[in-house]
């Protein structure tokens, strides 16, 4: 085998276009977010400083240290979930639901930051909860995502037998799935957060699409104002519409995943001027196909109970 066989140097043209085309959609994000963010943020800051010197002027007691103190204080409260609006206590972010949440957040790497382990023996079994969680995560959230297409499929092969308009049924059922999970995992939470969290309609589908996407920013969590009283199975609908939602964008992002694919694919055909019967690889090596095989193997390997 040579070198070029070995480092298989046929595949680096395409790499390079689409590590290009990486890069340049990043810069074109971070453009964006700085040209709609920036000003603002410049203006918040001035807000701020604006607040702060009325604050001295207003208190007159309260010099630059006992301003730190206090926003201390704030600070250390909101980490514990305790809010300093009246003489009212709480049991803070590390009630039994709450940190089933936390833990449903750890295994799929959502990662909010607004709570977080304190103690040594907290961190240590977080790290070590973790290592097994993650990978435990990623293989149930596989097969979950695995039975909801293996449903669609047989969905659509039953409709494809009762008409012979195959690819249009195909797609009628994608449509019809990709919208029911929309209701299912966007709609309907959005719906229950507006209510329960008093978030406008894009704050709620925000936080939902950065929740589901395992992004994490945790400048919106649901569950965690101390200054409200949530209901006992507000925590309970929250993990389960985090685990299937998750199990369903995870589906929805590999049938994208596969788009993109199969549009590289006749790219370079294109490139090499090649026709997809000439490769064979347009449909042979795409991921569905891949995962077709990869699903019949395990059907013949798995023993069959009756």
């Amino acid at each position: 085998m040579g070198i070029k066989e070995m480092l298989n140097l046929a595949r680096v043209p395409s790499i390079l276009m689409l590590g290009g085309l990486y890069v340049a959609y990043v810069l074109v994000g971070g453009l964006v977010f700085w040209k709609l963010e920036g000003d603002l943020g410049k203006k918040d800051i001035s807000l701020l400083l604006s607040n702060k010197k009325k604050l001295l002027t207003k208190y007159t007691c309260l010099n630059q240290d006992g301003l730190e103190a206090v926003a201390q204080v704030v600070q250390d409260a909101s980490k514990v979930g305790l809010s300093l609006k009246g003489n009212y206590t709480s049991d803070g972010f590390w009630k039994f639901t709450s940190s089933a949440v936390f833990a449903a957040t750890v295994v799929t790497t959502i990662g909010y930051g607004n709570i977080s382990p304190n103690s040594t023996a907290g961190q240590i079994f977080c790290v070590f909860f973790a290592l097994i969680g993650i990978p435990l995560n990623v293989v149930v959230l596989n097969r979950v995502g695995k039975y909801m297409l293996v449903i669609e499929r047989n969905i659509s092969e039953f409709l494809e037998g009762k008409n012979k308009w195959r690819k249009c049924t195909r797609f009628l059922v994608h449509l019809v799935s990709y919208l029911s999970g929309a209701v299912l995992f966007f709609v309907v939470p959005m719906t229950v957060f507006q209510q329960q969290e008093g978030w406008t309609f894009s704050q709620a589908i925000y936080y939902c699409f950065i929740t589901l996407s395992t992004i994490g920013f945790g400048d919106f969590v649901a569950d965690s104002n101390p200054d409200k009283e949530y209901p006992e199975w507000y925590s309970v609908l929250m993990a389960s519409w985090i685990f299937f939602g998750l199990a369903w964008l995870a589906l929805l992002i590999n049938h994208s995943i596969d788009i993109l694919e199969r549009i590289n694919t006749y790219c370079k055909l294109w490139w090499t001027g090649q026709t997809p019967e000439e490769s064979g690889s347009a449909e042979d090596d795409s991921p569905e196909t891949q995962e077709t095989q990869v699903e019949e193997e395990d059907e013949k390997k798995s023993p069959i109970i009756e």
